[in-house]
């Protein structure tokens, strides 16, 4: 699959079957982070591996899911959930621009995991203290983001956008659409 392809079928995927993701693909996500490039190399992002089914479970009732959908459409069922969750992290003693730098690793993290057929979903809306607990986060350290990986049992496709609205929906068959702006929206102007 060529890199376009990739990025165009890289979607987010909220619903996923209760299989394992193997260790050596959890091992390629890290090493895709590791790799991410960084401002003056700085390396200050790290992680957090949860894929132990209990500890799995304590994480998903402290994540949210899909906020344009009501929570009978956006949330997984039980037979749906991610069997792995990934914790990213700053290193809060190296300075710099650490937004950029978690940006990065999560685009490295999330097209790894796709290369091996496992979909993704970033989550901001998290219950940060909570989690910070639950992973016993040492000081230094700031949780930013979790993402729930797994198989996903759905399809997710790109859709033109109607009307500038840039909610996501479910078609008929529970897959995503996912409006996207056009190229003449995005590209301002070429010089």
């Amino acid at each position: 699959m060529s890199v376009m392809d990739t990025l165009v079928s890289r979607r987010t995927y909220r619903r996923f079957a209760q299989k394992a993701v193997p260790q050596d693909v959890v091992d390629d996500i890290v090493e895709a982070v590791r790799l991410s490039s960084c401002g003056a190399n700085r390396q200050a992002v790290r992680l957090v591996v949860v894929n132990k089914p209990e500890a799995v479970a304590k994480v998903q009732p402290l994540v949210k899911w899909a906020a344009y959908l009501p929570p009978e459409q956006g949330t997984p069922k039980a037979d749906e959930l991610p069997t792995l969750y990934v914790a990213v992290v700053q290193d809060t003693s190296i300075p710099g621009d650490l937004a950029t730098d978690t940006g990065i690793a999560l685009a490295n993290m999330t097209l790894a995991a796709w290369d091996k057929g496992v979909g993704s979903c970033i989550m901001g809306a998290i219950d940060r203290p909570a989690l910070t607990r639950l992973l016993a986060l040492p000081d230094g350290v700031r949780l930013c983001y979790m993402v729930a990986l797994g198989y996903p049992t759905h399809a997710s496709k790109l859709v033109e956008m109607q009307d500038g609205s840039v909610k996501y929906y479910l078609d008929e068959n529970r897959g995503y659409c996912v409006p996207k702006r056009s190229m003449d929206e995005v590209l301002l102007k070429t010089l």
